[in-house]
């Protein structure tokens, strides 16, 4: 049994496709709420419902597991607060639920760039996750990854609908220049799926990326390109637009991107180009063979229906 932590994000019902096909029972670690939970269609999962920082809730979701993929976050919420409950408390009563549950694989999927002192805050909870893993008992792997895109993203399709709002004119942060290396989310899957079953992959941590390096701005235009939406493409400067999306976050249900995002665009975080072929023996996929999901749709109406809950 694996228990997926985050399995009904955007990266965890890839994941759980990807367990169920190498024949992986899993159960999925769920927190209580009204709405319908988007697990993948089709897919026995078990679930388990419970916040990350309910102690007994987590104990018992353990019962019966061998493995687990962590990929829980509180990105999504865009508030620092979150980041600690979630992220930083949520992984140590995780790790120490696991511990006392004889578990003997964690997989954690965290951040190029993580680091205890980063000045921003996803990408310190991040390393402060890896940490409370590391300083635990159990046999881990833990992948950082570069942006990961794919249909139902928040990166590529959070570009289309701001693309799709956007009158004529499209504000870019900086000069765009911004070199960042984007993973299907299929491959990054597949590595994960991977690496549960890798003994020499225990106690490592991997910096992947995707097979090629990118502008921000190069980025934006493949975007345009496949959804159809051509915009000028202006300079400008990231405070000014990370105030407008803080303000956004207060007056929307739910923003397309978050100032999380604005942090990690702050600087080029990138991995060696052959490090997924090198390390899992996997070719990754090139961007622009993979988006072809952003086109025909209409993402006004996309950006619209996800503020009154219909997306």
């Amino acid at each position: 049994m694996v228990l997926v932590t985050g399995g009904t994000g955007f990266l965890g019902r890839a994941v759980i496709r990807k367990l169920s096909e190498s024949d992986y029972q899993v159960r999925t670690l769920m927190r209580p709420s009204r709405r319908s939970p988007e697990l993948p269609e089709g897919i026995p999962v078990e679930a388990a419902i419970s916040s990350l920082i309910d102690k007994r809730g987590v104990r018992a979701a353990m019962v019966g597991v061998k493995s687990v993929v962590h990929l829980a976050g509180a990105e999504r919420g865009g508030l620092a607060a979150g980041l600690q409950a979630v992220d930083v408390e949520g992984t140590r009563v995780l790790v120490e639920a696991a511990r006392q549950a004889g578990v003997s694989r964690i997989v954690f999927v965290s951040h190029l760039g993580a680091e205890p002192s980063s000045a921003f805050p996803a990408l310190r909870a991040k390393a402060l996750a890896e940490d409370a893993i590391r300083k635990s008992d159990l046999p881990y792997t833990i992948i950082r990854s570069s942006l990961v895109y794919g249909e139902g993203d928040r990166f590529t399709t959070s570009l289309a609908m701001l693309l799709g709002i956007s009158p004529g004119i499209f504000p870019i942060p900086g000069d765009g220049k911004t070199a960042i290396q984007p993973v299907w989310v299929d491959d990054l899957a597949t590595c994960v799926a991977w690496s549960l079953e890798e003994e020499s992959m225990v106690g490592q941590t991997y910096d992947i990326g995707g097979p090629e390096f990118l502008t921000l701005r190069q980025v934006v235009e493949m975007v345009m390109q496949a959804a159809g939406s051509r915009r000028w493409l202006l300079n400008t400067s990231p405070l000014y637009l990370r105030g407008i999306t803080w303000a956004l976050q207060r007056i929307l249900p739910n923003p397309p991107l978050t100032t999380f995002w604005f942090d990690y665009m702050a600087s080029s975080r990138t991995a060696s180009l052959d490090a997924m072929p090198t390390i899992f023996g996997l070719k990754p996929s090139m961007m622009i063979d993979q988006l072809r999901y952003l086109g025909e749709r209409n993402w006004i109406a996309e950006f619209m229906g996800r503020q009154i809950g219909r997306a």
